[in-house]
């Protein structure tokens, strides 16, 4: 149970911390986004062997936004809501999450970081967002958690997993902000709020999106030390199955992905299948023979949202991982070792 957000509080309190990021000089015609001051210290989260140090040299604070807003640039300027400048290094990027980690140098004396939330936030609660819509710095909205585990698609064409959907407005310039939340353990005499987002992006009216703190907790801390995120990669091709699909490849019930297609590469493991033909259900062609994923490592899995949520939170490339599939009717267990997703750059794998 959540108490109603005293809204004035939280911006009171959050607001210091959230900042507008510009790209290209000083000024609102060149506003990009927003961002908020990460809980990391640079003393304990540079420990990755591959860190640029001479990037983090100085470094009192880390900021998080959204790898679209500081697109191609390395360094970006921040304004602060007391009107205080900083100057900032980008030194961390995932084109695959849109996440993205500013190093900056000084912090205002007011600033403490927001903690992001261990869990993600459940339909309903009260929420609010924090940030730089339509270069307007300091601006609130409020809402409600609108919608739990949806999936966004990049430009780069892959897709977020385990999106949070929330009805506060979200708009331009507001992507890389903060949707901030109470904390669970908090009341009216102690209040504490946490960030449950990280604003991305809006889409038609009474519909944003937001990033969730599983993935920012999984993705930004290796963004501060590696400067990346490596993902892991099952070189598939799948889609849902669907009752369509379930009755095409002679399933028992729609549950699990079926594997449509397999990446080319060296082997690492048990090889998935792909499919093999297509029939006719009802007027659709509906691909069939390859193997439907229905578990992996003991987790079952009903969707490909699913999947890539476990793949990104819960796996490392090289791993190994027992895959269950339904094969030709008959359930069996692979073992597959991960591979890393290639650069968001080049060719585009789907999970």
């Amino acid at each position: 149970m959540h108490a109603d957000i005293d809204y004035e509080r939280l911006y009171r309190d959050a607001i210091p911390s959230v900042v507008s990021i510009y790209v290209g000089r000083r000024g609102p015609a060149m506003g990009a986004g927003s961002g908020f001051v990460y809980d990391v210290t640079a003393t304990d989260a540079i420990t990755g062997a591959d860190v640029d140090e001479d990037a983090h040299e100085g470094a009192e604070g880390y900021v998080v936004t959204n790898d679209h807003v500081v697109t191609d640039v390395t360094d970006v300027e921040m304004r602060f809501s007391d009107g205080q400048w900083r100057t900032g290094r980008v030194v961390g990027r995932d084109g695959y999450t849109d996440l993205a980690v500013v190093a900056v140098s000084t912090l205002p004396d007011d600033v403490r970081p927001l903690p992001v939330a261990t869990e993600n936030p459940t339909p309903g609660r009260p929420v609010a967002a924090l940030g730089n819509p339509l270069g307007l710095d300091g601006s609130i909205t409020a809402g409600i958690v609108s919608g739990a585990s949806r999936s966004m698609p990049t430009s780069s064409g892959f897709a977020i997993p385990d999106v949070v959907q929330t009805d506060a407005p979200i708009n331009p310039g507001n992507s890389g902000g903060p949707l901030v939340a109470l904390a669970p353990a908090a009341d009216d005499a102690d209040a504490s709020y946490e960030v449950v987002g990280v604003n991305r992006a809006r889409q038609g009216d009474n519909i944003g999106f937001a990033i969730s703190p599983t993935i920012v907790s999984r993705v930004v801390p290796s963004l501060v030390e590696e400067g990346r995120y490596r993902h892991s990669y099952l070189r598939t091709r799948t889609l849902d199955v669907t009752p369509t699909i379930a009755e095409a490849n002679g399933l028992d019930e729609p549950r699990g992905v079926l594997v449509v297609d397999v990446a080319a590469g060296p082997a690492a493991g048990d090889r998935l299948r792909r499919s093999t033909g297509t029939r006719t259900v009802r007027g659709q062609r509906v691909p069939t023979g390859g193997d439907v994923i229905v578990g992996i490592n003991g987790q079952e899995l009903r969707s490909h949202e699913e999947l890539m949520r476990y793949l990104i939170t819960e796996t490392r490339p090289r791993e190994p991982v027992d895959v269950e599939v339904v094969r030709d009717g008959t359930p069996r267990t692979l073992s597959v070792v991960l591979d890393e997703r290639p650069d968001p750059d080049g060719r585009i794998p789907v999970n």
